[in-house]
């Protein structure tokens, strides 16, 4: 899936998304087909599953900013720009309530739940390739069940948790209510993952212009991560085993590596947007663009949002390489347009740090075109972003063996990590030393610091706590955070007005 370009999509509630594709998966508009007339094909079915991941090249509402606001809350970056909407998000202010930042992280994702429900319910008919029939149903079943993960994690708790959408009740009148707690969805999604599982190959077998489809060692670890988030650390520890054990997935050598073009399928490879600079626009995820310093040094049209703070720059020990690869400080050496040049930030950045992990596309000499979307008001790169990889199934796995087993129970895992960063081994890690090194090793990637800190019960002394820039200089203040209100965020306020209140406000903010 190297080259997905364009979507159609035919209506949010009662229709799906429907596209022709090349053997490089291109999905290019062609109207809207009657159902009568679709779903009677091997080729229906293909486009159909093609389409699932049509979204993950909006802008706001997935793998862009999108998420990326909430995770923006967290205490490793800054929003970098004067932005009252980002601000209102980072300071637990409902005010943000209604802007068009977050309003399609619910929506498109019921989107794509409805595209798989109708996968579901129409391709078992399909006269066509038994593998090829497996292969798109377990997609669909990934996608569904990624999105109700999603959905249950940033608006669920356990007093609501999400609507259940599926194949028998998604063609009622009125909307469906949400579910009674957040464990329904993780359950549901639990089992969407296990079907997944069982239908799709392993991401070894897929030919070059299939990668990017979901496969069988990505359901295992979101398998791992839900039951993590649930606090199942028995079944979080088992799938992370399944990945580690029989998943054909390893470690790249250098950390660096794995934000490189080159590497964009290396062996940590678990789950990513697929991106591309190729075309008028580019496709895929924004965030690379998004984090480069505003302006780009009159190069590209860097966005400025995200910027680290001096709070993650001190959690690396010293020695650790990942800390260099992942932040740029004043006065460092990198490489852009082909150039070497020496950090020197805007004026007006609100951080004096910047992001370095997904630079190298930005490295090359006349990178635009080949390297960098040549619309810098969409800025994807030839990097695919990382979703999960395996190093965070490392992760999980020390994190479930710790909370069962004590101190010292993940050092194998942790050592890995610890080692590949340029650091020494360590014996009887605590969860302490866990957090931290989940902290180093994903920080500024989806993996989700402000989620991390949430489950752990951790946010509210976190954010009770300004946050600096490299000089020291305080740039957020200390922010009060309500661990019994925002620890999820604001339903959009026209989901609950479309539902004519079947959907109900998540409370106390």
């Amino acid at each position: 899936m190297q080259n997905i370009k364009k979507i159609t999509l035919l209506g949010l509630a009662v229709a799906s998304l429907f596209g022709s594709c090349n053997k490089e998966l291109d999905i290019i508009p062609e109207g809207a087909p009657a159902k009568v007339n679709f779903w009677k094909t091997e080729a229906d079915a293909v486009s159909a599953s093609n389409a699932l991941y049509a979204l993950y090249d909006s802008e706001e509402g997935f793998y862009g900013r999108g998420l990326f606001w909430f995770i923006n809350a967290s205490d490793d970056m800054v929003t970098g720009r004067a932005n009252a909407q980002a601000d209102n998000m980072k300071n637990f202010n409902r005010a943000y309530l209604g802007g068009g930042y977050t309003e399609g992280n619910w929506s498109g994702r019921f989107t794509i739940i409805k595209l798989a429900n109708d996968i579901l319910r129409y391709v078992p008919a399909i006269d066509m390739n038994k593998e090829v029939k497996n292969r798109v149903l377990g997609e669909a079943y990934f996608n569904s069940a990624m999105m109700n993960f999603e959905l249950a994690a940033h608006y669920g708790d356990d007093r609501q948790g999400v609507p259940i959408v599926t194949v028998e009740n998604m063609d009622q009148k009125e909307a469906v209510p949400r579910a009674k707690n957040n464990m329904e969805n993780y359950n549901h999604a639990i089992s969407q993952y296990k079907k997944a599982a069982q239908l799709l190959p392993f991401f070894d077998t897929y030919k070059e212009e299939d990668r990017g489809r979901a496969h069988k060692v990505a359901a295992w670890g979101y398998l791992a991560k839900t039951y993590l988030y649930m606090k199942d650390y028995k079944n979080a520890e088992l799938y992370a085993d399944s990945v580690i054990n029989f998943g054909k997935r390893d470690l790249e050598a250098k950390y660096k590596d794995v934000f490189t073009v080159a590497r964009n399928y290396g062996s940590e490879y678990i789950w990513s947007v697929t991106s591309s600079a190729a075309g008028p626009d580019g496709w895929g995820s924004l965030l690379p663009g998004v984090m480069l310093t505003n302006g780009g040094w009159g190069k590209y049209n860097g966005w400025g949002y995200y910027l680290p703070t001096k709070e993650l720059y001190d959690a690396y020990e010293s020695g650790d390489v990942r800390r260099e690869a992942t932040i740029l400080k004043p006065g460092d050496k990198f490489r852009f347009f082909g150039e070497e040049r020496t950090f020197d930030p805007p004026t007006a950045a609100l951080s004096d740090y910047q992001f370095n992990k997904y630079m190298e596309p930005f490295s090359y000499a006349d990178p635009v075109g080949r390297f960098l979307s040549p619309n810098g008001d969409h800025p994807t790169t030839a990097l695919n972003v990382p979703l999960m990889r395996f190093a965070e199934i490392l992760l999980i796995k020390a994190e479930a063996a710790i909370q069962q087993r004590g101190a010292g129970a993940g050092d194998k895992q942790l050592n890995m990590i610890r080692q590949r960063a340029g650091l020494q081994a360590k014996s009887g890690q605590s969860l302490s030393d866990l957090k931290n090194q989940r902290r180093c090793e994903l920080a500024g990637e989806f993996a989700d610091r402000h989620r991390d800190l949430v489950r752990w019960g951790d946010a509210e002394a976190a954010y009770a706590k300004p946050l600096h820039d490299s000089k020291g200089k305080e740039i957020w203040p200390a922010r009060k955070f309500n661990p019994k209100a925002n620890h999820i965020w604001l339903v959009p306020q026209r989901e609950i007005d479309n539902s004519k209140g079947i959907i109900k406000q998540n409370e106390g903010w």
